[in-house]
């Protein structure tokens, strides 16, 4: 067999990115339809591992030369309770056992084909994980003569919205923080964006369950992601979601009437403040190193613009 080029094999890395990106969601959505209890904390534990490999295999494609791909590979969110939701999570684990297995076996490459083969056992422990918590579930399960419960009241849909909206903005921000982390060559600036990602999940956990204890879903899709090539318009790119987000958040805490919620919403809107405030300072020490030459500078009509602080746009 001819032996594969860097092209092909960073193609197979990416497919199997696809199936990680999925997993990680897939799982979460779960977990958090599920809530509270041992099962929801396990599944949320498997897809943190997943999340590990969508590290793993974005470095091992930089490495290669090649651009992570953000792309996700189709969600399996049919059934109705736990174990139908369990029952789809083992189905996508052996998915991705098969596509590692058939990878392992074309790829040639020492350092890709360990990596691949150390994935490959967490996704074969995660079939068995999964396949005894369905089981579990199941034995839980209701008998059918237990009277079924009224139908909750229809959720505060604006509620569920500025939710949904701060749900969608973590989203985005995990996968463009994370693809900034693996896609710059400075690896302290790149370390420090994988852990606010990190935070950033936190976030989007928090909303997500906020959404479904109102009685909705979660609506977790992402919008348009910076994929910038340069450390310095990666930062600025990120200053400025964090910015905008902090400025709905603040607008949205005013709004909101319910106390837990308004809570929450400072609380995560504190912590993207800490984001602007490190991410300003990462900027300023960069360019401080590498500083713009004068052709490099921006042209302005009126001058050099103060950009404004989040303080000032929040009036504090």
């Amino acid at each position: 067999m001819a032996e594969l080029t860097k092209q092909q094999i960073i193609a197979m890395l990416n497919e199997d990115l696809k199936g990680e990106h999925m997993a990680i969601i897939q799982y979460l959505r779960h977990a958090y339809a599920i809530g509270e209890g041992e099962v929801a904390c396990e599944i949320e534990a498997i897809s943190r591992e997943e999340m590990y490999h969508f590290h793993w295999l974005s470095e091992l494609i930089v490495e290669l030369g090649g651009k992570p791909t953000l792309e996700r590979a189709k969600l399996d969110l049919g059934g109705n309770e736990p174990a139908d939701w369990l029952f789809r999570d083992i189905r996508a684990e052996q998915e991705a056992i098969a596509l590692y297995k058939k990878h392992i076996s074309l790829i040639d490459d020492p350092k890709v084909v360990r990596v691949l083969k150390r994935i490959l056992s967490d996704e074969q422990a995660h079939e068995q994980d999964f396949t005894k918590l369905m089981e579990e579930v199941k034995a839980e399960m209701p008998s059918p003569d237990v009277p079924a419960t009224e139908p909750a009241p229809a959720p505060d849909a604006r509620l569920v919205e500025i939710l949904n909206q701060g749900v969608r903005h973590e989203y985005t921000v995990i996968l463009q923080y994370l693809y900034h982390s693996h896609t710059t060559p400075h690896r302290g600036i790149g370390e420090e964006l994988h852990w606010q990602a990190v935070n950033e999940m936190q976030h989007m956990g928090w909303l997500s369950e906020a959404v479904i204890e109102l009685g909705a879903e979660a609506d977790m899709e992402h919008t348009e992601v910076d994929l910038s090539a340069d450390t310095a318009a990666m930062l600025k790119a990120d200053i400025a979601a964090e910015r905008a987000v902090t400025m709905d958040y603040d607008a949205q805490i005013k709004e909101v009437q319910d106390e837990e919620i308004r809570e929450l919403l400072s609380r995560i809107r504190d912590h993207e403040i800490y984001h602007d405030e490190l991410f300003t300072e990462m900027l300023e020490e960069l360019q401080k190193e590498n500083p713009p030459s004068e052709q490099d500078k921006p042209e302005s009509a009126t001058g050099d613009a103060e950009i404004p602080t989040v303080g000032s746009l929040i009036g504090r």
